[in-house]
């Protein structure tokens, strides 16, 4: 009889799950390493021109803003005043004494590893469909011509549960679907807790973010970049910013990848052990009325290591209306950005190629498309 009732939940949860977007099968770059640690095949080389246009900072990697939550949600003044200036200046920055347990955290990276360690056929039993980005393999690949990134990665959504496509879900390691629950449930918690101290910069009352994201939706995916023997050839992911509220990233403690654009130029992200990597997204970029800025970040390779990220995406609803909140809007102010469906905004930066911060241009007001055109001639 259980078996029954839970036959009949997952077919009644996969039934009303929706799609998100397709993406074009490519090769596996785990057993394309495998095979053969040497070869880098064409798709993957970046130009001279693509990767070498912008300056890499290391110096600054010490300057991205870390934050101490427990502090933040007590009220204290300084951190306020930090998370102000982070999300202003730069879009990114790292939360520590979050209250997710390390424990929670290191069996999150344990079984992630040792999914990922799995015989190929054994993970293809979870791979993509065609049609939606939920599972195992690469999303993003819109035609044959664009190059590729040097990554695989495992997409699930999380919240709401009856969005699961369980199926999707390893069963190996025997365990990791309960840790992918716990693991997303405490940094959901984190994300609202978030959500509401943004609400209080933004000069609002702390409910108003929280309401906007009453259901929210949250996916998570497990990024698995294997080592390159020509790791300045290629990109682990393209740059990109997160077309989504907010983004908590959990990084390997001991290998940095993380790269984001900041006064031009990029700057690594070095992992602090337990913190969280948080970034504002397209939607608060939007809410802000461009006060608080989506990032472009990008995601690089090593030689020797294998890395590993963990991303949660805290997003709206489908049916949420998106546009500047009256808060933001002034006569210094004018709105930048036009109403958009949050559901529409987000299928359609799927269905093209990460590319840096353009499809945020879709929600831009003509005015403010025209000032940056003037800006940039």
């Amino acid at each position: 009889m259980s078996h029954n009732v839970e036959y009949d939940e997952l077919v009644s949860e996969m039934e009303e799950a929706p799609s998100f977007a397709s993406s074009i099968p490519v090769p596996n770059v785990q057993e394309m390493v495998r095979n053969n640690p040497l070869q880098v095949p064409q798709r993957y080389v970046r130009s001279r021109e693509e990767l070498d246009k912008v300056s890499h900072m290391p110096h600054l990697s010490s300057k991205v803003p870390f934050i101490d939550l427990a502090l933040l949600s007590r009220g204290n003044k300084e951190e306020l005043l930090k998370l102000d200036l982070a999300c202003k200046e730069w879009g990114f920055f790292q939360i520590v004494n979050h209250g997710v347990q390390k424990e929670l955290l290191q069996k999150m990276k344990d079984a992630a590893s040792e999914f990922f360690e799995l015989p190929a056929e054994e993970k293809k039993k979870y791979a993509m469909d065609s049609s939606d980005i939920q599972g195992y393999g690469q999303a993003y690949v819109v035609s044959e011509e664009q190059t590729l990134d040097w990554s695989d990665a495992l997409m699930l959504v999380t919240y709401p549960t009856r969005y699961r496509k369980l199926q999707f879900w390893p069963k190996t390691p025997e365990g990791f679907k309960e840790i992918i629950e716990a693991y997303a449930s405490e940094v959901r918690r984190v994300s609202q807790e978030l959500l509401s101290l943004l609400s209080v910069i933004m000069g609002m009352q702390k409910h108003v973010l929280l309401e906007l994201h009453q259901e929210s939706l949250q996916a998570l995916r497990v990024n698995y970049y294997p080592p390159c023997s020509t790791p300045e050839q290629v990109l682990g992911l393209s740059p990109h910013s997160d077309a989504n509220t907010i983004t908590l990233l959990m990084q390997d403690d001991d290998i940095t990848g993380l790269e984001i654009r900041h006064q031009g130029g990029w700057v690594p992200v070095t992992p602090i052990s337990d913190a969280l990597v948080v970034n504002v997204g397209d939607v608060i970029e939007i809410w802000s009325n461009g006060k608080y800025k989506s990032v472009e970040h990008r995601a690089v390779t090593n030689k020797n290591k294998r890395r590993i990220s963990y991303a949660l995406f805290l997003c709206p609803q489908d049916d949420v209306e998106v546009e500047p909140l009256d808060y933001m809007i002034d006569s210094h102010n004018p709105k930048l950005y036009q109403k958009v469906r949050y559901g529409d905004y987000l299928r359609q930066s799927m269905k093209r190629k990460m590319e840096g911060k353009a499809h945020i241009d879709v929600a831009m007001t003509e005015d403010s498309e025209s000032d940056m055109r003037n800006k940039d001639e």
